[in-house]
């Protein structure tokens, strides 16, 4: 039996997760632009408003800004500071981005850990955020998104590691090998 059919797999998963990303990216700012906007109307037009917008725009917000950091460490564009990496011979930046990747990675990996604690104790104590629904379903977003982006910090680790250990002449530019 080959395995050809598995490296091909893995870029068509790869590049579905990076659409659902994108897809639930704009969904969440489409609802969180749309609320906003009917809130305001209610409370300019009618002098009222719906109890539930407020605290869902809050989360909203939280959720929006995570998956926008997943999503921006899937290509590496976080923001970074790289004065001295513009610098470096290839060999160096890739051992810099390297150590910068694994950092990143270990903060995220602590994060996640310390978030999903957190997160089983408000499922734990049945915390309610409003409206009946739990706290823990809202913040579930933070160990997942951290998660996430640990793994693909770790992964760009490996890459960078690889583009350092490689002989002078064979290392490409970022993006090109």
């Amino acid at each position: 039996m080959s395995e050809a059919p598995l490296p091909r797999a893995a870029p068509r998963a790869s590049g579905l997760l990076h659409h659902v990303e994108d897809g639930l990216l704009a969904t969440l700012l489409g609802a969180l632009v749309g609320l906003a906007a009917l809130q305001i109307l209610l409370r300019t037009l009618f002098d009222t408003g719906l109890p539930w917008v407020d605290p869902t725009l809050r989360v909203l917000v939280l959720w929006l800004g995570l998956l926008g950091a997943v999503a921006a460490s899937r290509d590496g564009r976080h923001i970074s500071v790289d004065a001295i990496s513009r610098i470096l011979p290839p060999r160096a930046h890739a051992g810099v981005a390297a150590g910068t990747c694994l950092f990143a990675a270990v903060v995220c990996a602590v994060v996640a850990w310390h978030s999903f604690r957190f997160v089983r104790s408000e499922f734990e104590f049945v915390t309610v955020a409003f409206a009946g629904v739990p706290s823990w379903v809202l913040e579930s977003v933070i160990p997942v998104a951290f998660a996430a982006m640990a793994l693909r910090y770790a992964r760009r680790t490996v890459r960078e590691a690889r583009r350092a250990l490689r002989p002078e002449a064979s290392v490409a530019p970022e993006g090109q090998g």
